[in-house]
C-alpha cells in the first residue's frame, strides 16, 4: 500500500525552490522601493494565464512549507551535526551524476560531460563513495556548472511556456515541468522507488532520504526569495525565472 506521507516527501525532492540575490538600493531610492521593483523584475517574461489558481496553490504551498516541512527540517538539522549532513549531501549529489553527465552531452557540451565524469570518478573512488567531495581540491573540477534537463530544453530552443505553481513542488513552467520529469528519470536515487515494489518500505528510503536532506537548503532559498517582498507570489516567480534563465546561459 502506498504511503501518502512518503509520496509528499518524495514529490518535494524534485522541487525547484527559488533563490534570491540581494541587490543594494540605488542612491536616493529606498530599500522598500527597490524591493517593489525587484519583485517584478523578470516576472513579466513568462505568461501567467492561470494566475488566480497559481496564487491559490502558492498560498497552500506556503502553509505546507511552514507547518509541515519546516518542523521536519529543524528536526533534521538538530539531530544531525553539520559535518554529517554535508557528507550525506555529498553522497546524494554524487549519485545524481547521470543527470549532469547526460544533459551536458545532450547540450553538446562534451568538455563539461568529461568534467562530470572525472568528478564522479574522483569522488567515488577517492572520496569514499562520494562522502567527501575530493573534486573540490582540483581547480578544473571545483566549480563546474550543474546541468539539468530544463537547461537542455532551453538550449534546444524551447521557451518557458506558461508559468505554473505546482502543488508541493512550487514554482515551475511548462518547460521546466518536462525537465523535472527528465531529471527524475535520470536520477538513480529514484530508481528503487520507480522500479521497485511500492509496498516495500526499503524502496522509499533513498528518495525520502534525499527529500529530507534537501529540505534545509530548499526552504532557506524559498524564504529568502520572498523575504521583505510586497507581493511574495511575484517575488518568488521573478526569482525563479531569473535563476532558470541564468542557469541556461552558463
Amino acid at each position: 500500500m502506498k504511503k501518502p506521507a512518503s509520496l509528499i516527501l518524495t514529490a518535494l525532492l524534485i522541487s525547484s525552490c527559488a533563490t534570491q540575490h540581494a541587490t543594494p538600493a540605488p542612491e536616493g531610492q529606498s530599500a522598500a522601493a527597490t524591493d517593489a521593483l525587484d519583485d517584478y523584475e523578470g516576472a513579466a517574461e513568462v505568461s501567467d494565464p492561470i494566475e488566480p489558481l497559481n496564487r491559490a496553490t502558492f498560498a497552500f504551498n506556503d502553509k505546507l512549507y511552514s507547518w509541515v516541512f519546516t518542523p521536519i527540517s529543524k528536526t533534521y538539522t538538530t539531530v544531525l551535526p553539520s559535518p554529517f549532513r554535508q557528507g550525506i549531501d555529498n553522497v546524494y549529489e554524487n549519485v545524481k551524476f547521470p543527470v549532469r553527465f547526460v544533459n551536458s552531452g545532450l547540450q553538446g557540451n562534451f568538455k563539461r560531460a568529461g568534467q562530470e565524469l572525472q568528478k564522479f570518478g574522483v569522488n567515488t573512488f577517492a572520496g569514499f563513495g562520494g562522502l567527501i567531495k575530493q573534486s573540490d581540491r582540483i581547480p578544473s573540477l571545483k566549480d563546474v556548472p550543474l546541468e539539468d534537463s530544463g537547461q537542455t530544453l532551453a538550449t534546444w530552443g524551447m521557451g518557458h511556456g506558461p508559468y505554473i505553481v505546482l502543488p508541493i513542488l512550487g514554482p515551475c513552467t511548462a518547460r521546466e515541468t518536462l525537465g523535472l520529469v527528465g531529471d527524475y528519470a535520470l536520477n538513480p536515487v529514484n530508481w528503487t522507488f520507480a522500479l521497485g515494489d511500492h509496498a516495500d518500505k526499503w524502496a522509499w528510503i533513498p528518495s525520502t532520504g534525499n527529500t529530507v536532506r534537501s529540505l534545509p537548503d530548499q526552504l532557506s532559498k524559498y524564504n529568502d526569495s520572498k523575504a521583505n517582498a510586497i507581493d511574495p507570489y511575484t517575488a518568488v516567480k521573478s526569482t525563479y525565472i531569473q535563476n532558470r534563465n541564468n542557469a541556461a546561459k552558463e
